[in-house]
């Protein structure tokens, strides 16, 4: 996973109403319920159908480190999609995302200024518009690159040119360097 979408999915993790379930025990039971069957849970998490019943019924308390985690993924994966839906169709029509970010900035600009990338931290709020294109790009399976584009897109309408009001001969923001990249909706 690039870092847009791992900042996608946080977000997303945000809007759970209810804790996911803690155990081992109730992890394993809500994966049986969602999936079918320890079969199709066991190929999931690169382990036995005999290992999942083990689980479920409690004769292992405690996962490999690495099942752990991919039981929690798993979990979190399946948890609440109706909450996270919801979130993310309200900020595709009206709510917006927030993008909060320290990254380096380059731009394309008009001969005499200054157009050196630098590192900035910017918490920038990106209509709704750019949500929807975000959120369909993610849907298409497009790469991290595209995602920073469209973000890049946003940060040079709203934050650079100030909706067309200033840096109008301004083009081609790019975001590299990426230290961290935070999203809220």
């Amino acid at each position: 996973m690039g870092e847009i979408e791992d900042a996608i999915e946080r977000a997303d993790r945000e809007a759970f109403t209810r804790e996911p379930p803690k155990t081992l025990k109730g992890q394993i039971g809500y994966l049986l319920k969602q999936m079918g069957s320890a079969k199709a849970v066991a190929q999931e998490l690169g382990v036995t159908a005999d290992s999942v019943n083990r689980y479920r019924r409690g004769a292992r308390k405690h996962a490999r480190a690495d099942v752990a985690a991919k039981i929690d993924d798993a979990v979190r994966a399946r948890w609440q999609p109706l909450v996270r839906k919801r979130r993310q169709r309200q900020a595709a029509a009206t709510g917006g995302i927030t993008v909060e970010t320290r990254a380096r900035f380059g731009y394309t600009a008009p001969v005499g200024t200054s157009d050196d990338g630098r590192f900035r931290r910017l918490t920038v709020h990106l209509p709704a518009t750019y949500a929807q294109r975000l959120f369909d790009a993610r849907d298409a399976g497009a790469n991290d690159q595209e995602m920073r584009g469209i973000i890049a897109e946003g940060f040079k309408d709203v934050y650079f040119q100030d909706g067309g009001s200033r840096a109008t001969g301004l083009s081609d923001v790019e975001i590299n360097d990426i230290d961290y990249l935070d999203l809220d909706f």
